[in-house]
């Protein structure tokens, strides 16, 4: 990345502060909590720097993560019964694949309402 691969510290500052790339530590941070649909990333006691280049902010996080099922994720799929599969997928489905109507449903269902992925799932059979 940098010719001749070592540059100390002062330069690398000079150099990010002419690039336009400010830094900033956040120091003693007590707890980073990452949220996906079905699992929370806990860190605890973490290392958080921000790093700000062309207006945007890039945070990074280093610590040892420590990852639990989230308790409200088995509410989550309860709520959405599936994808909405029309009757004109169904049937396209169906007719294409040569099958019928309720397995092309069937598959429909299983590909997240994909008419093409359905079809080709089905005529690999």
């Amino acid at each position: 990345m940098i010719p001749g691969g070592r540059v100390n510290p002062r330069q690398m500052k000079q150099m990010m502060k002419r690039l336009g790339i400010e830094q900033e530590d956040l120091g003693e941070v007590e707890e980073v909590v990452i949220r996906t649909a079905e699992k929370e990333y806990v860190f605890r006691n973490a290392s958080v720097s921000a790093m700000t280049a062309q207006g945007q902010k890039i945070w990074q996080v280093i610590g040892e993560p420590v990852v639990r099922a989230r308790p409200d994720a088995t509410k989550q799929p309860a709520a959405s019964a599936g994808p909405a599969v029309s009757e004109e997928d169904v049937a396209l489905v169906a007719e294409k694949a040569g099958v019928s109507e309720e397995e092309a449903r069937k598959v429909l269902e299983e590909c997240g309402g994909e008419p093409a992925e359905a079809i080709i799932r089905l005529m690999s059979r």
